[in-house]
């Protein structure tokens, strides 16, 4: 049973940096798969924020993000991580990792095993 479990999430002032960590216990049935970061604030639908397939070095960005966020993974350690430059008030969500053997996209629907979540609040 794949479970994945988030760190990093915390408080900072608007223009910081934070790294988020989520780390995969279990295995899928194929050794490939997508797995990626998604956000949700209070009151909001959830979004995609970044996703790569494992082994892969393309990311893939929702347009918000890019250019401040960059997503990479450690096949070794089994963790993908979350680099969020030049935070803004608006980032201030639930982080959530999320992995699957469907398509690649922002479509939450594609995405099997979901982790609890990090909170990340930026700070005018």
């Amino acid at each position: 049973q794949v479970q994945l479990a988030e760190s990093g999430g915390g408080s900072v002032q608007a223009g910081g940096s934070l790294r988020l960590s989520c780390t995969m216990s279990g295995y899928f049935d194929s050794a490939y798969y997508c797995w990626g970061w998604f956000r949700q604030a209070p009151g909001k639908e959830r979004e995609g924020v970044a996703r790569m397939y494992t082994g892969s070095t393309r990311a893939m960005y929702d347009d918000s993000m890019r250019g401040r966020f960059t997503i990479s993974q450690d096949n070794v350690k089994r963790t993908l991580y979350l680099d969020m430059n030049s935070l803004k008030p608006e980032d201030t969500a639930m982080y959530i990792c999320a992995a699957g053997l469907s398509f690649c996209t922002s479509d939450p629907n594609n995405f099997k095993v979901w982790g609890q979540g990090t909170q990340v609040t930026v700070s005018s």
